[in-house]
């Protein structure tokens, strides 16, 4: 009877965890991206994505994993994908691209976690008090509406002689653009050109929106995700439109200049929040973090290519660089 006990107990043994790990489930994060997956610029934002959450302990594969869902620059897509991941269900989401991508993924549920960037957390309505967020949603602020505003400061020092910039927001919430061009239109200062929003809503407007901006002689202040860095910049090359942009990745494509604050980082805090999340964190008890780190980047050549003379106080400035 002993016998039997002890081949019972250590049958029981062998099996069992087997069993256990058959029932486990790693955590699930749920990414909704709105642009796709092959872009460099997205490649790079999820590498510091997935930094930031092992320095928390969490590495995708081994005990987290992620879902992705990409609307591939269709923004009519998220809430469907969005709705795909609350319903597997993820443990938390966390955005790409932005406050579009946001806003959809509050809409789609208020039980599971959060973590956005975005152009203006509060502005946006993401949330309502950066320092205790409260609700289901945390992560970082941008500052788009200053840096944006810095960004045409910036593209009429570059280009004096041009006396009209256009706002072209792409895949991002028009409304920021437009508080943008109501506070300069309120300001004042030396060669203050006229500023006026056109807001993309489909790719195939693209084309025609930079054609224009050439037959006015008016230069683009862009507001875009990283899905368009390369059909912006070579529309701005073709129709030799000066472009200032709201980050790194134009510049590096050949874009002029940008300003802005740096996407990666915001990915790394996103990173370390999703950790922390993971760990039993409640993302209202999280503070939305606010950008601290800004790039000025500058590119001679395509200065030279379009005959601009770089002002010293911009090249002196510079954060880096292209040549």
């Amino acid at each position: 009877m002993r016998r039997r006990k002890l081949l019972a107990l250590a049958a029981g043994s062998a099996v069992s965890p087997v069993g256990a790990r058959a029932q486990r489930r790693l955590p699930t994060i749920g990414m909704l991206g709105i642009g796709h997956p092959d872009d460099p610029a997205i490649a790079l934002n999820l590498a510091m994505f997935k930094r930031g959450l092992k320095s928390e302990g969490f590495v995708d594969g081994q005990n987290v994993r992620i879902e992705y869902r990409w609307a591939n620059n269709q923004s009519d897509r998220l809430p469907r994908l969005a709705a795909e991941l609350v319903g597997l269900p993820v443990d938390v989401i966390v955005n790409e691209g932005g406050t579009v991508s946001a806003i959809v993924a509050k809409r789609a549920t208020s039980t599971i976690p959060i973590v956005f960037h975005s152009s203006n957390a509060i502005a946006d309505g993401l949330v309502d008090n950066l320092a205790q967020p409260r609700g289901n949603l945390t992560g970082v602020s941008q500052f788009a509406t200053e840096t944006l505003i810095k960004g045409y400061q910036f593209l009429v020092e570059m280009a004096p002689k041009v006396r009209a910039v256009v706002i072209v927001s792409v895949a991002q919430a028009a409304s920021v653009a437009q508080r943008v061009v109501q506070e300069i239109k309120a300001g004042s200062g030396p060669n203050k050109a006229t500023i006026d929003l056109r807001a993309i809503e489909n790719d195939a407007d693209l084309e025609p929106a930079y054609a224009a901006l050439a037959k006015d002689g008016a230069a683009a202040l862009v507001f875009a995700n990283a899905t368009y860095v390369e059909t912006l910049v070579r529309l701005a090359g073709k129709y030799r439109v000066p472009a200032v942009y709201n980050q790194r990745a134009y510049v590096a494509a050949g874009g002029l200049l940008s300003y802005g604050a740096s996407i990666p980082a915001a990915y790394v805090i996103k990173g370390l929040y999703t950790g922390r999340i993971l760990k039993g964190a409640k993302p209202g008890e999280l503070p939305v973090q606010q950008a601290s780190k800004f790039e000025l980047v500058l590119n001679l050549k395509t200065a030279a290519a379009l005959g601009l003379a770089v002002p010293q106080s911009i090249l002196i400035g510079a954060d880096e660089v292209i040549e």
